[in-house]
């Protein structure tokens, strides 16, 4: 990758490891579901007014909205509302190293849902591997209400897996990726707005102060619109196979933001599964394993199709 690739990627990790800084940052103050509800609708219209000057076209054609709608549900809502739940639980550095199992878990649904992504050795490995650092870290649950905010983590994060399996359909779309985003954001708003309305009841709400205003606007315009134009500008740019990097940098950016600003520690178990998670998705990544299978040192190119 070029120095501006690794930049874009350094600052990616960092949108998105702050996402669960700006979380715990606004969770004490209101509901969860009213949290996600900003998030998704602020970043919504972020897009749908940067698109157009973009020269971006706006989703089109009921069979492309409906599927939107799935995605808005299984990217958006259900992870997003299960973290915020979660992080009123544990920290937030703990909370990003579980959504750190995205890819372990999406490599097991596509091995059940698709014929073509099957699980191979090196690949179960990584899985096995990476779920043993799951099963250190939730070992050491202190209380059942540990141990469920970390269990909704992780279902979280099969939802995002999910989420992959199921955008595979825009593709023959040719569905823009940005356009794409804009519309499941919207979907997730429009499913939120009346389950927002009857629960959190949010105009009865005591304006929140300064600090977590300007959190919600940084978790919706910095960690979600402007994160997912920086992610596809990367992967047309470094390859998907590259992007996948961001996977291992999310979390220590997370932790760092939580240590320094937010007083959070992790304890030696959670250190310890983080490694194992990280070790993983380096085996996932496969770019170990082909170094070991040549011997010499020597990578084949990134980025081929059986690489993808």
């Amino acid at each position: 990758m070029s120095g501006k690739d690794w930049l874009s990627l350094i600052l990616l990790s960092v949108l998105w490891g702050g996402s669960f800084f700006f979380v715990s940052v606004a969770v004490p103050w209101l509901p969860p579901l009213t949290i996600v509800l900003i998030r998704v609708g602020l970043a919504a219209l972020v897009l749908a007014l940067a698109l157009p000057a973009l020269g971006v076209a706006l989703p089109r054609g009921r069979a492309v909205w409906a599927a939107l709608m799935v995605m808005g549900f299984l990217n958006n809502v259900v992870p997003f509302s299960l973290y915020v739940v979660a992080q009123g639980q544990i920290s937030s550095g703990l909370a990003s190293i579980l959504n750190a199992t995205t890819p372990l878990w999406g490599v097991a649904v596509a091995h059940l849902a698709t014929q073509d992504e099957r699980l191979s050795w090196p690949k179960a490995l990584g899985v096995l591997t990476g779920f043993l650092g799951v099963a250190v870290m939730m070992g050491q649950a202190g209380d059942g209400g540990t141990f469920w905010a970390q269990a909704a983590c992780l279902c979280a994060a099969l939802s995002y897996a999910l989420a992959g399996v199921w955008a595979r359909r825009f593709k023959p779309l040719g569905l823009a990726p940005l356009s794409l985003a804009l519309g499941q954001l919207a979907c997730a708003t429009l499913m939120l707005v009346p389950l927002v309305a009857l629960v959190d009841r949010p105009w009865t709400l005591a304006l929140p102060p300064l600090p977590v205003i300007a959190a919600l606007l940084g978790l919706a315009v910095l960690s979600t619109s402007f994160a997912y134009g920086l992610y596809f500008r990367l992967i047309a740019s470094a390859g998907a196979v590259n992007a996948f990097l961001v996977t291992f940098l999310v979390p220590v950016s997370a932790v760092a933001l939580g240590i320094a600003f937010l007083g959070e520690a992790l304890a030696p178990r959670q250190v310890a599964g983080m490694a194992l998670i990280a070790l993983g998705l380096l085996i996932l990544d496969g770019r170990l394993w082909r170094r070991v299978r040549t011997r010499g040192g020597r990578l084949p190119p990134l980025d081929t199709p059986e690489d993808i």
